[in-house]
């Protein structure tokens, strides 16, 4: 006779993790995410808790001093701190975009140089791709870098959309190397532009750095989303991802690659609002009193919570799967995307079933769902709308079922 395993979705140190990470968003972010949202500022105190708590190196190396955790791991900590707020998760998650190019494609030399002072978040990062007038479409990008003859490379050009963009020390940045290229991908170089951070106008070594003030955003608040100006910046040729030989004109690849990852990063931040979603809406129709009964007694309000407990939990279970093929070494391509999709809308879907449930009172500044109402259609935008994704996962399965 067979016996069966206790069925677990977390090792012992996941959930440890994860409790950690769960006790610090109900202690630290949910209280004060309303003040940080409303005046639409930075969470240095949450942040600096964030450093102490070790969470900006997750994924980096033990010997760079970091924890050395997997992706898996890091995707159910972005969950539990995008239950709190997503734009705290938005602060981690171009950091570790950038500390996953490193360890991924860097030189020793330049994950020597970075990665010790990313793990303990000293040196924060962001990353940039797209451009005023291109964001899906990243082979159109126009910025250039052109190599000058004392052997450095000057930017020159416009990138949008940059989380972490006045902060970061770093930005990973893609720029065209060889305008003329066929296929245009082969054109193109990942940089690791240093820069002061918080400083909007760069000057000495880092001149031809300008950060534009943040752009308004509908929600997403808190966290800096930037314009990013570059006017004769130069950059030397050893801070080439991967170094010049190896680096120059593989940059679109490497993006694409980190893509990947931050796909599954963004499905992680759609389960985690659209669990917060959930616990709001449960609280609140247990509250809530009409026609003599708790509006949770009401079949219709029963069917609006059986469909998201639903869609999150199936969501959840895609993005660990997507995960766990990449800390696999698999192509995971097909199955990040399909994450993303469903995790985004599951997000979306869950913040506005919520919001019908609170009623008139969602609409108030005075209930949380409002915030979520506002923050939650980023996730349909961000790391590739929800058209790309569904042409990702098309083109991938045509491919990979060839006739």
């Amino acid at each position: 006779m067979s016996v069966a395993t206790p069925y677990t979705e977390k090792t012992d140190e996941q959930k440890a993790i994860c409790e950690m990470v769960h006790q610090f968003a109900d202690e630290q972010i949910l209280p004060n995410a309303e003040h940080y949202d409303h005046e639409d500022s930075f969470p240095e105190p949450i942040v600096a808790q964030m450093r102490e708590l070790g969470l900006f190196g997750v994924t980096i190396p033990e010997e760079y001093g970091g924890m050395g955790l997997d992706l898996t791991t890091y995707a159910m900590i972005v969950e539990e701190l995008s239950r709190g707020w997503i734009s705290i998760s938005g602060i981690v998650n171009t950091h570790f975009i950038g500390s996953y190019l490193l360890m991924k494609f860097g030189t020793e030399e330049q994950k020597q140089r970075y990665l010790p002072q990313m793990a303990t978040g000293e040196l924060r990062a962001a990353f940039s791709l797209s451009e005023p007038e291109c964001g899906s479409d990243v082979q159109a990008i126009k910025a250039t870098a052109k190599k000058t003859d004392d052997g450095d490379y000057e930017i020159n050009g416009q990138k949008m959309w940059v989380t972490n963009g006045l902060l970061s020390g770093l930005v990973f940045v893609l720029v065209k190397t060889d305008p003329s290229a066929e296929p245009k991908y082969k054109g193109m170089t990942c940089f690791i532009a240093e820069k002061e951070p918080g400083v909007s106008e760069n000057t000495g070594k880092y001149a031809g750095f300008i950060v534009p003030p943040k752009i308004k955003k509908l929600g997403y608040k808190g966290v800096e989303s930037t314009e990013l100006v570059f006017d004769g910046y130069r950059c030397p040729a050893e801070n080439i991802l991967g170094g010049e030989e190896a680096g120059l004109g593989r940059g679109f690849i490497q993006m694409m690659d980190a893509l990947e990852v931050g796909r599954v990063n963004v499905a992680a931040r759609g389960v985690g609002i659209a669990q917060r979603a959930l616990e709001l809406a449960l609280r609140y129709s247990q509250e809530r009193k009409t026609f003599g009964k708790q509006i949770a007694q009401h079949q219709a309000i029963q069917f609006k919570l059986a469909d998201m407990a639903t869609q999150l939990e199936a969501a959840r279970l895609m993005t660990i799967r997507a995960a766990r093929l990449k800390d696999a070494g698999e192509r995971s391509e097909l199955e990040a995307g399909m994450a993303k999709l469903f995790a985004s809308e599951t997000g979306r879907f869950c913040v506005e079933e919520s919001f019908r449930i609170h009623g008139g009172y969602g609409y108030s500044k005075e209930y949380e769902i409002e915030r979520l109402y506002r923050d939650a259609p980023l996730l349909l935008i961000g790391e590739g709308t929800s058209e790309i994704q569904r042409m990702v996962i098309g083109r991938k399965l045509l491919q990979r079922h060839k006739i």
